[in-house]
């Protein structure tokens, strides 16, 4: 047993110095990241579209910053799932409150058996914009954005390598909440794979209208579960790039149970895995990043109970000092992301002493919680979101199995948000 325990403690530090190097880089690049904001008169006109499908809970924080964007000519493109859908009370009273004159809200005329329904609602806002549209940003109603959103998501597109510009979610640490505080951390080691690893995400994302045509993307939509990961393989063919924009991710603050967290992590990753060109690294990230170092844990364990003491410490001492280097990684990450937040506007609660105590309680935690996801995301045959169950064999085979219109039940007082 010794030996295998020197060569995975060797192992395991060797890959926490990795997981450390990237860490730098990506926070070398969130730290120097300068965006240049395109002057008034460069910046094109512009459609946001939001599709809905339930009333979220900060659904009027979200349309009310997407009114209040410091940006010349856009329309805000709102497609509802169904007339009789809970989100109207919100946007009536938006309407009514605001009166705003670049907000349209359609009703989703043709609930495509072949694809999710948010991929419904995309095709056919897209497909109603007429040629005097330049660009197209899409965002998740959860989304609360700061006022120069639009601008810092559509001024890098001024150079044509760039296909698509995204940002992420941040969720906010201070959470008493288990379920909260691990969404958190596996979302902070998310936001890390990525931007290494090319990601977008659509609850910010933007890309340029012809290119959108030209790609063919709306017709992918048409046979999609996903809107935003099957974007990835599109910019890799047509040799354009995807730009992370620091600036760009957006704090939320929504609660979640643990039991509703475990089947949200499923259907992200379940999403990457059909889509996502480099799945096979993500598998061989979690396998160094979870299995590796818990089957350290165990050797530790069993050398202990059978007084192995030489085996037993240096396995304890490794898993130890792998689980600390995390939580540093964690740390370094919060407090750089936080000073990107505030230059942004935005607010972000800071981390207290309990709060880092329980994010490194959290992290073997969180570990163990997303190897179970992982593992489980190969027996999804069929995925239920927002109370819809869709059939997906492959990328482009998806089958909506029963349409139902979204009900306020549906919505558990423990879900922030049951969506990719």
């Amino acid at each position: 047993m010794s030996e295998l325990v020197i060569f995975l403690s060797f192992a395991l530090l060797v890959w926490l110095s990795l997981q450390l190097l990237l860490s730098f880089l990506f926070l070398r690049y969130v730290s120097a990241s300068d965006i240049i904001l395109l002057p008034e008169e460069e910046l094109p006109k512009a459609a946001i579209i939001l599709c809905l499908r339930g009333a979220d809970p900060f659904l009027d924080k979200c349309l009310r910053s997407l009114l209040q964007q410091n940006y010349p000519d856009y329309q805000l493109k709102l497609v509802v799932d169904h007339e009789d859908d809970p989100s109207w009370v919100t946007i009536n009273d938006i309407i009514a409150e605001c009166q705003p004159v670049n907000m349209d809200v359609r009703v989703l005329r043709q609930r495509r058996e072949t694809c999710s329904l948010k991929c419904s609602s995309i095709v056919q806002a897209v497909a109603e914009l007429d040629n005097s549209y330049s660009v197209v940003a899409f965002v998740d109603a959860d989304a609360v954005v700061h006022p120069n959103w639009l601008r810092h998501l559509i001024s890098p597109l001024a150079d044509y390598r760039i296909g698509a510009t995204t940002g992420n979610r941040w969720y906010s640490p201070n959470r008493k909440n288990w379920g909260s505080l691990i969404r958190y951390m596996w979302n902070l080691s998310a936001v890390v794979q990525m931007y290494l690893y090319k990601i977008p995400w659509g609850g910010t994302l933007a890309m340029r209208t012809q290119l959108i045509r030209e790609t063919g993307l709306l017709d992918k939509w048409k046979y999609s579960y996903t809107d935003d990961t099957s974007i990835s393989s599109t910019l890799t063919a047509y040799n354009k790039q995807l730009k992370f924009v620091p600036s760009l991710l957006i704090v939320n603050s929504e609660e979640c149970q643990m039991s509703w967290l475990f089947g949200w992590m499923r259907r992200q990753l379940f999403s990457s895995r059909v889509y996502h060109p480099f799945w096979l690294g993500v598998v061989g990230d979690s396998l160094l990043t979870i299995f590796m170092p818990s089957l350290l844990l165990i050797l530790g364990i069993t050398a202990f109970i059978s007084q192995d003491w030489e085996s037993a410490i240096a396995a304890l001492s490794s898993y130890g000092i792998y689980i600390f280097g995390l939580f540093l990684i964690a740390i370094a990450l919060e407090k750089v992301i936080q000073r990107v937040i505030i230059q942004s506007r935005e607010t972000v609660s800071q981390i207290s002493i309990v709060t880092a105590m329980r994010i490194f309680i959290g992290v073997p935690i969180t570990q163990w919680f997303y190897s179970l996801a992982l593992i489980s995301s190969y027996w999804m045959p069929r995925v239920l979101w927002r109370g819809v169950e869709y059939e997906v064999r492959g990328p482009w085979d998806v089958r909506l199995v029963e349409y139902k219109p979204y009900q306020s039940r549906q919505r558990r007082a423990n879900c922030s948000k049951v969506s990719l």
